[in-house]
């Protein structure tokens, strides 16, 4: 397997447009996985899960990662609230 099919199964791309070319697969699986890392920061943020982890796995496994974390059960401590400025 080459490189623009091993991405293209990664990012889930390969199922929605298998034939894409390698430089607008690779642009669109870029931003796709930063979208996938956000919402997985703020999935792990209101499920209690640590935000920088989750964040990193988002960017790195993509939608695999948001599927995950939709599917782990929310922790029983509730976040902390946010700080106020100073």
């Amino acid at each position: 397997m080459t490189l623009p099919p091993a991405v293209a199964y990664l990012s889930g791309l390969a199922f929605v447009a298998p034939d894409l070319p390698p430089p607008a697969l690779f642009g669109t699986a870029l931003a796709l996985h930063v979208c996938d890392a956000i919402l997985c920061r703020l999935f792990a943020y209101n499920n209690g899960y640590p935000r920088n982890l989750w964040t990193a796995l988002g960017l790195i496994a993509g939608l695999w990662a948001v599927a995950v974390l939709i599917l782990l059960p929310r922790r029983a401590d509730p976040p902390d609230p946010p700080r106020a400025l100073p």
